[in-house]
This record gives structure tokens, C-alpha cells and sequence, in this order.
């Protein structure tokens, strides 16, 4: 048994030292796409499985959909024959090494939904051969790796540590971040056992420049969701004063610019219409759902979520107040909001508190027109629209501009020039001098 372990495990690594293997990335999103392109970017074989036929297509045609992935990277990849996708597991065999990048939401309830992780498993498993790597990158709960995935791959009649090896390593992917990519942003990995651990820090130490290795796939869990959770803790810290700011006629802003000018014990964070994007508004509920399951109340977290979910209903009010004091109506006014994007610069809507400020002003009556860039249309929770073009005539015809995402290349000077009022969420009209009269901030 030890030289059936040994010869495996051998040819394995050997594989993976020589880019010999062949690579399956299952998922071709945010997370997926870069790393397959890393992976060819070296040499390896990558075989992307993605479920979107459409994007299939586009990457069999070297077109990027990612912002992060720049179509001039993939397209020689693609001609050289280094990376292409499919539709289905029937490559999986000829994989050596499968890494999971597909989507953990949550349910209407706020609970894990991990039925494409449980799907994609018991389709790898069906395909399992010995000296197969998997390893999961998707955001989850503590324990997934080996309470959920495990048990389907070992139905398979194959060991783990023998026959097969079996990692977590969190995403750690921070979209339109230009400076930490997926090269050089710090990789953790943690592993059902020590063949593991070595087959996936071997595996990730081709591309990645610093792997950091811990001591089990479950504690690579937390790891992830405690990041996200610290990022949503904060952030609902800021969210909470900015309402008490609010009462006390203080600006947040200059509250935050002073503090962050102390070299030590404190961290910038700033406030918002709430959190949005596929991490911290989902991933704190993963580790909360978990602590409950060991009879655990995270009140931190709870409260973190609830604060944030309130900042959508805070700007409505504060909106209401600006138009109230300009003798308008919010029922009878059009209110033009700039950005429905989660982050600047970015054209990713997923869980965007604007989508959410936008449904409530709509619900209260207002007329509502958006601008973005980045965002041409979007359909989300009940809420279908489609982006203005962005001009001095639409602006004037708006009894209130709301600013509700920070794109770089919207022309703010031009807003304030042939706007009525402006509500700034993000501060971005801080270094602005005309027109600044109109603007009210968060």
C-alpha cells in the first residue's frame, strides 16, 4: 500500500514540476479565468469547464469577459493551444490536477447553498481516477471540504492520501485591484492530510509567488470567511457612525481623515450604501450558519449584517430629507443615481446596495434614471433598467443627483455644473469647488 501511495503521489508532483499536467479549472468567473491564465501562462495544459455555453465560446475564441484578464493575455494561450473550455466533465479524466472555482450563495434564508459545489463533486467522482488533485478555491463554511466533498469522492471506492488528494485553498480575488493579482497575492492552503498538502502546495507554487501552508483544509476555510468578516465588521463600524454622525451634524468624512492620520492601531475603512459584490455580503452568513450548527452565536456578525443592511433605507431617508428641504416631494421628483456597480471601476453588480437604494425609491414613487459606464442594463430583484447616457440636458432635468458608485470616468465637474442638488455617498466631489453648494454627503 505504501508504494502504491508513494508511486502516485511521485508521479504526481512530477507532473506538476515539469508541467507535464494537465489542469481542469471548473468555473471560468472572476476567480476562474485568472487562474487558468496563470496556469497556461507557464505552460501548463488548462482545461477550463464552464456551464455558460456563451462563455465557452468566448474563451475558444480568446475573448475575455473579466476585467481582470485582458483579452491580449488569453487570446495567444487559446491559439497556442495551452488553454481552452468546455462544456461537460468528459475531459476530467485526462486532468491531473481539478480546482473549483464555482458560485456558494446563500438561500432566501440567509443559509449556505452549496449545490454547485455537491454537483461539480459527485461529477469529478464519477471521473475519479487514482493521482487526481482537486481542490477547492469557492468561499465556504468550515468543514465543506471534508464533511461534504470528501464523502462523495471516497463513494468512489478511491482513498484520499492514496489514491487522490484533496486541498481548500480560498480565492483570494479582489476585483479591478491593479496592484495584487492572482500571481502575487499571498495563497493559502490547507488539505484533508499531508500528501495533500504537498501534492497542492507544490501544485499552487508554480504560479503563485507565496504559498502559505496551514494545518487543515478546515482551518483554510475560516480563514477566507474570517477575512470577509473582518472586512463586513468594519465596514458596518463605519456604516453605524455615519448614522450617528448623521444626529450629531458631524461630517463622517472629516471624522475619518483625521483618524487616519494616527501611524498605528487603526485601519481606513469608509461607509457606503451597504456592502456589496460575491464575498462580504454572503460570507460572513457561511461562518454565522456554522457557529449555530455548534449551538454558537456570532453576535458580532449578526449585527455587523444587520447595520450594513440598513444603509440602503438610511440614504432614502436622507435622500427624502435633501429633496424635503428644497421644498420637493420624493414621490414627485426624478432622481438620476450615478453607479449601480458595487465597487469603482468596476462593471460587477452581484448584491449591489444601490440596485437595493433604487428599488426603495421606486417603491416610495420616485422617477428613477441611472448612468454607468461599466453597467449597460441590469435585471436584479425585481428591478429591470437601463443605463442613460450621461449629459448636461439629463442632469438638469433630474430634481437630485445621487452618487452612488465612485467610477473615475464620469465627468463630477460637469454633474455639479447642471445639477439642482447632489447626495454624495462615496465623497468623490470632495476636491471639486463649483457647484459644491449643491452637494450633501453621506
Amino acid at each position: 500500500m505504501e508504494s502504491t501511495k508513494t508511486n502516485v503521489l511521485t508521479e504526481l508532483i512530477e507532473k506538476i514540476e515539469t508541467k507535464t499536467a494537465t489542469v481542469g479549472v471548473i468555473g471560468l468567473g472572476y476567480v476562474g479565468l485568472p487562474l487558468a491564465v496563470e496556469k497556461a501562462k507557464v505552460g501548463y495544459r488548462v482545461i477550463g469547464i464552464e456551464h455558460n455555453p456563451l462563455r465557452a465560446q468566448q474563451v475558444n475564441q480568446g475573448q475575455s469577459y473579466i476585467a481582470d484578464v485582458k483579452t491580449e493575455e488569453l487570446r495567444p494561450l487559446v491559439e497556442q493551444g495551452l488553454l481552452k473550455a468546455v462544456c461537460d466533465f468528459n475531459d476530467v479524466e485526462t486532468m491531473d490536477a481539478l480546482i473549483i472555482c464555482v458560485p456558494t450563495p446563500l438561500t432566501k434564508n440567509r443559509t449556505p447553498d452549496l449545490q454547485y459545489v455537491e454537483s461539480v463533486t459527485h461529477a469529478i467522482a464519477r471521473h475519479l481516477r487514482p493521482g487526481h488533485l482537486i481542490a477547492l478555491e469557492s468561499t465556504t463554511y468550515p468543514g465543506t471540504t471534508d464533511e461534504v466533498m470528501l464523502p462523495i469522492l471516497e463513494a468512489s471506492g478511491l482513498q484520499r492520501e492514496v489514491d487522490f488528494f484533496l486541498a481548500h485553498s480560498p480565492e483570494r480575488v479582489d476585483p479591478g485591484n491593479q496592484r495584487y493579482t492572482t500571481k502575487n497575492t499571498n495563497k493559502i492552503v490547507g488539505a484533508v492530510g499531508p500528501q495533500s498538502l504537498y501534492a497542492a502546495e507544490t501544485f499552487y507554487k508554480q504560479t503563485v509567488e507565496h504559498v502559505v501552508t496551514v494545518s487543515s483544509a478546515k482551518t483554510a476555510e475560516l480563514v477566507k470567511v474570517f477575512e470577509n468578516t473582518f472586512r463586513a465588521v468594519n465596514i458596518a463600524l463605519v456604516n453605524e457612525l455615519t448614522l450617528l454622525c448623521d444626529r450629531m451634524n458631524v461630517s463622517i468624512w472629516d471624522v475619518l481623515d483625521a483618524a487616519n492620520t494616527k501611524p498605528f492601531g487603526i485601519m481606513p475603512f469608509y461607509p457606503g450604501l451597504g456592502v456589496g459584490g460575491h464575498c462580504i455580503p454572503i460570507d460572513p452568513h457561511y461562518l454565522e450558519w456554522k457557529a449555530k450548527e455548534l449551538n454558537f452565536n456570532t453576535h458580532f456578525i449578526a449585527l455587523a449584517g444587520e447595520v450594513n443592511r440598513r444603509m440602503p433605507e438610511f440614504v432614502l431617508e436622507k435622500t427624502q430629507r435633501v429633496l424635503n428641504g428644497a421644498g420637493k416631494a420624493l414621490s414627485q421628483s426624478t432622481i438620476l443615481v450615478l453607479g449601480v456597480a458595487y465597487k469603482k471601476d468596476l462593471g460587477d453588480f452581484r448584491e449591489s446596495p444601490a440596485i437595493e437604494v433604487i428599488r426603495l425609491l421606486k417603491q416610495n414613487g420616485a422617477h428613477v434614471l441611472y448612468h454607468d459606464p461599466l453597467v449597460p442594463a441590469f435585471e436584479e430583484h425585481g428591478v429591470e433598467m437601463s443605463s442613460q447616457a450621461l449629459t448636461g440636458e439629463l442632469v438638469e432635468s433630474c430634481d437630485l443627483v445621487l452618487i452612488t458608485t465612485d467610477h473615475s470616468e464620469v465627468e463630477y465637474q460637469m454633474v455639479l455644473h447642471h445639477a439642482h442638488l447632489v447626495l454624495d455617498t462615496r465623497n468623490v466631489t470632495r476636491s471639486l469647488t463649483e457647484g459644491r453648494e449643491k452637494v450633501t454627503l453621506l
